[in-house]
């Protein structure tokens, strides 16, 4: 079997080969920003987009790799067209950028260094959401809150995210299955742990939390752009948890199911408890913008047969 590649400062190099320094910055301070990406036919989805998003990360950690942007979108493109052609006809890449300051002086014996870059790519886990484009995704409100803006701003992209981890955690421990929704501290909805959340009102439209409270999402900024082309307006306003149990339908927006349907929040039925129309337009609408049927792909290869 041909082994993936990867990217690792400076050097392409078999996946397996590749190792973070435990002195690395990222390692010892999980001060690490990133992207992730996904394939659509093997093809990189919004890679430009996101980009951006990473260079206003490192403007925030003051950190400039020693790759141009540019750089890193032809790297990107070739691990793509490398990796994708490992997998079986039909699947799909997630891809990951990410980036450190590198040594962490205090642990490194001296060891020097610049900035940490890697790139790698990874099948897509349909396995952990096929499903839910069927079921949906139980909603537990956490006690956990969202880091206000003054210890980070929302549009930083970082890998700092132990407040997920506690909150899905106490999720499922009040619910299995369930994902934590993340409040701010003054009770306002931000997003659930690694999604934007998004709500429908038969009356209004689709609603996110105004996007000075939450990161900049590609994946929601592109749903906004696919409700409006099918006839559904899309608004940013703040958003109460009283607000998304009466909403008709509710979502999740993220790079690898693109948008998955939210039935229950703190064991309480969104609409009718199932996925809803519009739900199903959107989800199709997205399909046919990648040409690919999303949950269609995702079901296919939710089990993958190991080598």
């Amino acid at each position: 079997m041909i082994e993936p590649l990867a990217y690792w400062n400076g050097r392409f190099a078999p996946f397996s080969q590749v190792c973070l320094p435990p002195y690395d910055a990222g390692f010892v301070q999980g001060t690490t920003v990133g992207e992730q990406l996904r394939t659509f036919g093997g093809r990189l989805f919004m890679l430009d987009e996101h980009l951006a998003r990473l260079r206003r990360s490192l403007d925030v950690i003051g950190v400039r790799p020693a790759v141009s942007l540019g750089t890193l979108a032809e790297i990107s493109r070739s691990l793509a067209r490398h990796n994708h052609a490992l997998l079986a006809d039909g699947d799909d890449l997630g891809l990951s950028i990410v980036v450190t300051p590198g040594v962490y002086s205090a642990f490194a014996c001296g060891a020097r260094g610049g900035p940490t870059t890697l790139v790698m790519t990874y099948p897509l886990a349909f396995e952990l959401f096929a499903s839910l484009f069927e079921r949906g995704q139980p909603l537990v409100v956490t006690s956990i809150r969202q880091v206000p803006a003054d210890c980070w701003p929302p549009e930083l992209k970082c890998r700092s995210r132990m407040h997920y981890y506690l909150a899905d955690r106490e999720a499922r421990e009040r619910e299995p299955g369930s994902r934590a929704l993340l409040l701010d501290h003054d009770g306002f909805v931000t997003e659930a742990s690694t999604a934007n959340v998004v709500a429908y009102f038969a009356g209004e439209g689709l609603v996110s939390p105004p996007k000075e409270k939450i990161l900049p999402g590609i994946s929601v900024a592109r749903l906004a752009d696919i409700a409006r082309s099918i006839g559904i307006d899309f608004h940013m306003r703040p958003l109460s948890p009283a607000d998304l149990a009466r909403s008709d339908e509710l979502f999740l927006t993220s790079t690898s199911p693109c948008i998955v349907p939210c039935t229950r929040l703190d064991g309480q039925p969104i609409g009718d408890g199932r996925p809803g129309p519009v739900f199903r337009r959107l989800l199709e609408a997205w399909g046919r913008d990648v040409g690919v049927d999303i949950a269609a792909q995702a079901a296919r290869f939710a089990h993958r047969t190991k080598n």
